[in-house]
This record gives structure tokens, C-alpha cells and sequence, in this order.
């Protein structure tokens, strides 16, 4: 699979927020990471842009990524790549699938928080 060009295929506000980075499907996978579950866009809190991961994000970013703290989990940053619904970090957290339209996230994603989001030890 190759990256489409995200910059028209993921713009039109009908499919939701602009995600960046090598995006391969309107439904947010990118080159990294690109199973049937992968399927959110974290928004980074550096630079309030939705990308599919760390990784596009470091690809594509003139800055380094900072965490969302403990403070903002009510925030929204979070995107649905199959719905477009967009979600609280507290509810993301707290999810196996998407709350609208059920879809499954991968749950291997948690291993990741801690480059997303501060996670304390509470």
C-alpha cells in the first residue's frame, strides 16, 4: 500500500479533521501502522494536528512531540477514522471500540499511551 495524498483525500470536512502524515486509507491507517483496528488519529498537543501516529508525526513535524497531561484527559484528541466521531482522551482510554459506531480499536495501541499521554501512576 502506498500513502495516498492526504492532503485532498483527508481535507473535505465531511470526513472529519485534517490528518497528516503517510495516511493510506480515508479510514486514518498509516504507513507504519495499518491493521483492520488501526483506525484512530491522536491530535498532538504540540501543534493541535491529528496524525495516525509518533511516528508520522516525527516524520512530518519541525518540533517535537509533548504529551498531553493528566490534567487535559477530558480533552478532545482523538479521532474515529471510521465514523469521524471525535473523542476524549478519558474516553479513548477507557474504550476497546469506538462509542458510535463500535468499531474495534487495537488494543495494542495502549502500549503507546505514555508517547501520547502523561499516565502517572494512578
Amino acid at each position: 500500500m502506498t500513502p495516498v495524498d492526504n492532503f485532498d483525500a483527508l481535507s473535505d470536512s465531511a470526513r472529519g479533521p485534517h490528518v497528516y502524515g503517510p495516511v493510506i486509507d480515508d479510514q486514518t491507517r498509516c504507513v507504519h501502522y495499518r491493521t483492520s483496528k488501526d483506525i484512530v488519529a491522536l491530535k498532538f498537543v504540540c501543534c493541535g494536528r491529528y496524525f495516525p501516529c509518533y511516528r508520522c508525526h516525527e516524520e512530518v513535524s519541525d518540533h517535537p512531540a509533548r504529551q498531553w497531561s493528566l490534567h487535559q484527559r477530558d480533552e478532545t484528541a482523538i479521532l474515529c477514522g471510521v465514523c469521524k466521531r471525535e473523542l476524549t482522551i478519558a474516553i479513548y482510554m477507557a474504550s476497546s471500540r469506538c462509542p458510535d459506531c463500535l468499531s474495534e480499536f487495537n488494543e495494542r495501541c495502549a502500549l503507546h499511551y505514555d508517547l501520547y499521554f502523561e499516565v502517572g501512576d494512578n
